[in-house]
């Protein structure tokens, strides 16, 4: 596995990267970076070649004043394959991630080959207190004493906080000590505020791709989800699911927010199966028009 950096826009970008053949693209979710995937990566690569990058304001790439809208990530995201010589991808989104694949799919289906949707965000109101509080107004006065108080105390004392919010010991307790951890950077608490604020208000999920799912029938999908997830409720995946004919739907049992860090090696076997085992999209624009003039 490599870590490498490319300019776009003249903002830097951090990516991982390893193995050849067709392109899995992962992205991840919110506060987080491309480390959410080292325990599944250096499998994948064993087939293909995966590009996990570090979205804009997260982890390693540059944390710019800037547009962090969904529609703004999934251009970015289209012009780094672009700036790597890659015309399509296999397309898995974790969290926030799985919003920015949706927009992705939606805007640039000819880049997509398949999508896969883990503990996705953008596809139901609810999800989980702290993120509503992050778009409270004064949150931005509020994060950094937080993030200050992490610092200086130990994990277990955050961890503590954390455990009463309802997240378990183990990764999803790990994960989100790793995102609540970089939100000490001054630039890094800007742009996840900026990021929350697009996508979340006080009463849960502002934006949703429900009334557009009929459109990824015409892509092969997976949704992936643990069956315990705090941050976003299981029953996300099962409308989802429903609302996307043809989709699969793997449920993972006693699993949190991060699937893939709960049970590695079940989530490489899923996504390899279902890689394996269906056709890359083949978008045609008569058929795109057609359903977007009957709704489906």
């Amino acid at each position: 596995m490599t870590s490498m950096e490319v300019s776009l826009h003249g903002h830097r970008i951090s990516y991982r990267t390893a193995g050849r053949g067709p392109v899995l693209l992962l992205i991840h979710g919110i506060a987080g970076s491309a480390a959410t995937w080292d325990d599944v990566l250096p499998w994948l690569a064993e087939r293909y070649c995966v590009v996990a990058p570090d979205l804009l304001g997260h982890g390693a790439s540059a944390k710019p004043r800037g547009d962090y809208s969904l529609g703004a990530y999934a251009s970015g995201i289209r012009d780094l394959l672009g700036v790597l010589g890659h015309t399509r991808a296999t397309v898995v989104g974790h969290s926030l991630g799985g919003g920015v694949a949706m927009q992705l799919a939606y805007q640039y289906p000819e880049r997509c080959e398949r999508l896969v949707l883990v503990s996705s965000g953008g596809l139901g109101r609810e999800v989980h207190a702290m993120l509503r509080a992050a778009a409270l107004p004064g949150a931005e006065w509020v994060l950094p004493l937080l993030c200050a108080r992490g610092v200086r105390d130990a994990v277990a004392g955050v961890a503590g906080v954390l455990g009463r919010l309802g997240l378990r010991a183990g990764p999803d307790l790990e994960e989100m000590w790793r995102g609540f951890a970089s939100l000490a950077d001054t630039d890094g608490r800007q742009a996840f505020l900026h990021t929350v604020r697009t996508i979340i208000d006080t009463g849960g999920q502002r934006v949703s791709a429900a009334d557009r799912l009929y459109l990824a029938a015409e892509m092969p999908t997976l949704i992936m989800w643990g069956d315990r997830d705090p941050m976003i409720p299981v029953t996300h995946a099962h409308a989802a699911h429903t609302a996307i004919p043809g989709s699969r739907l793997a449920l993972f049992p006693d699993a949190g927010h991060f699937p893939h860090r709960d049970d590695p090696r079940r989530f490489v076997q899923t996504l390899l199966d279902f890689v394996q085992s269906t056709a890359p999209a083949d978008v045609d624009q008569e058929r795109w028009n057609l359903l977007l003039r009957t709704g489906g």
